[in-house]
């Protein structure tokens, strides 16, 4: 009998050029945590490197962009693509659990992500950081990156931070915990068959 939730390899790469950024991002969601980064933003490859380790993905990032202006663009356009290979990658999503909820602690710092691969986007966020800054980067874009990301995804992403006093230690829980909603809402449930919605289609 045919296995209607049979392990397909759920891998996909993207390459995006532009005047601002260039872009080449391969995601792997059935990988062992290994992430191979090279931008021209040192915290978010730190951001990242976190993700695919507590996601449980393999993901390689190759970008340079105009961060002589600053890194909004770079930022937003890794977003923009690592949605873009989640989405691509999951394919049909067939069999997965489709809902997740994480709360991740970091020291005095509390994070939680809801997810829901919708094929709805819709972004909500609540974060108030005690600096704008972590070393050169804006902490605005943490916003801009999980709202492209979400967006491209077209999964419902909700993140909050519900206290914390060290910014470092308030987005370093977000990224953890944006990894591990994702790996639990990405495993396919052998009860499930087909797509988990009513729809018939997600």
């Amino acid at each position: 009998m045919e296995n209607n939730n049979e392990q397909v390899v759920r891998q996909a790469g993207i390459s995006r050029t532009t005047n601002e950024t260039d872009i080449k991002l391969s995601l792997s969601v059935d990988g062992s945590g290994v992430s191979e980064l090279e931008t021209d933003v040192p915290f978010l490859n730190h951001m990242l490197d976190l993700f695919t380790k507590h996601g449980q993905f393999d993901l390689n990032v190759q970008a340079r962009g105009d961060i002589e202006i600053d890194d909004h663009h770079t930022v937003e356009d890794i977003g923009i693509c690592l949605g873009q290979a989640l989405r691509e990658a999951l394919g049909d999503k067939k069999g997965i659990k489709r809902y997740a909820s994480v709360f991740v602690p970091m020291d005095e710092a509390l994070a939680q992500v809801v997810i829901d691969i919708s094929n709805r986007p819709h972004f909500e966020y609540r974060a108030e950081y005690p600096s704008q800054q972590v070393g050169s980067f804006s902490t605005e874009l943490v916003h801009e990156f999980l709202w492209k990301f979400a967006l491209e995804a077209r999964i419902t992403l909700h993140v909050i931070v519900h206290y914390g006093t060290n910014t470092h230690h308030m987005i370093e829980a977000v990224f953890k915990a944006l990894g591990r909603a994702l790996d639990e809402a990405t495993l396919i449930d052998p009860r499930v068959k087909g797509v988990p919605s009513t729809k018939g289609v997600l």
